[in-house]
């Protein structure tokens, strides 16, 4: 029995090559989620609040995406790490996991709000309505003020470990450095802003996934000539 568990062995495990798929899927959940709840918001936040009817089901079904959306980023980052392999550096590699952990962090706590707000909304009152203003504009600081700033932060870590390894090519190097400077010091509650994060995610995951097939076509033609 000693001799048969002595001759065991164990297989690396091997990050699936349609793992870089989940950068896209974020990117598309996460976008999605966030035009239907701007489109439910009012522009002005002392507007009657359209948290009934097309209003609601808006807010319901980016309630329901958002927490796909995260675990589709979850797997976005461990698709960056198994990239950067031995060549991850421990200090940018904390503030880029560091990063990302907390920019998922508040986007729940954001869809949470806006859950509770969307609770709210459903009672009538001059009170209630207070609550609804002020939980918005919770929501809005949250996505638009701190999110943003810990996804600028993710980016900028990132492009630097590309820039030192050479992981990426040059131009997605600056373009990732550009958007997360726009980013880190644009302040505004427009949607445009918010859906350049996951326009880069979208970016990046096809780079992955295209530059992988790529290797792998490479790979199999040396292995058979």
């Amino acid at each position: 029995m000693a001799d048969i568990e002595g001759e065991k062995q164990f297989r690396r495990l091997r990050t699936p090559r349609s793992a870089a798929v989940a950068g896209i899927v974020f990117a598309a959940l996460f976008a999605t989620s966030l035009v239907l709840v701007h489109t439910a918001l009012p522009a002005d936040p002392f507007d009657e609040t359209p948290w009934v009817g097309t209003g609601e089901t808006r807010i319901k079904t980016a309630l329901v995406l958002a927490p796909f959306s995260g675990i589709a980023f979850l797997w976005f980052i461990g698709v960056i790490r198994d990239r950067l392999g031995d060549l991850e550096d421990r200090f940018f590699a904390t503030v880029f996991l560091g990063s990302g952990l907390l920019f998922l962090a508040m986007g729940f706590v954001s869809m949470g709000v806006a859950g509770g707000v969307l609770a709210i909304a459903r009672h009538s009152g001059s009170s209630a309505d207070e609550i609804v203003y002020f939980g918005r504009e919770i929501m809005l600081q949250i996505n638009h003020v701190y999110a943003l700033r810990m996804a600028a932060v993710f980016m900028i870590s990132l492009g630097t470990i590309w820039l030192r390894t050479g992981l990426m090519p040059r131009w997605l190097v600056v373009t990732t450095y550009v958007v997360a400077l726009s980013l880190l010091f644009v302040v505004t509650f427009s949607l445009w802003t918010t859906l350049a994060f996951p326009a880069w995610v979208g970016v990046i995951s096809v780079y992955i996934l295209v530059t992988g097939r790529r290797a792998t076509a490479e790979a199999t033609r040396t292995a058979s000539g």
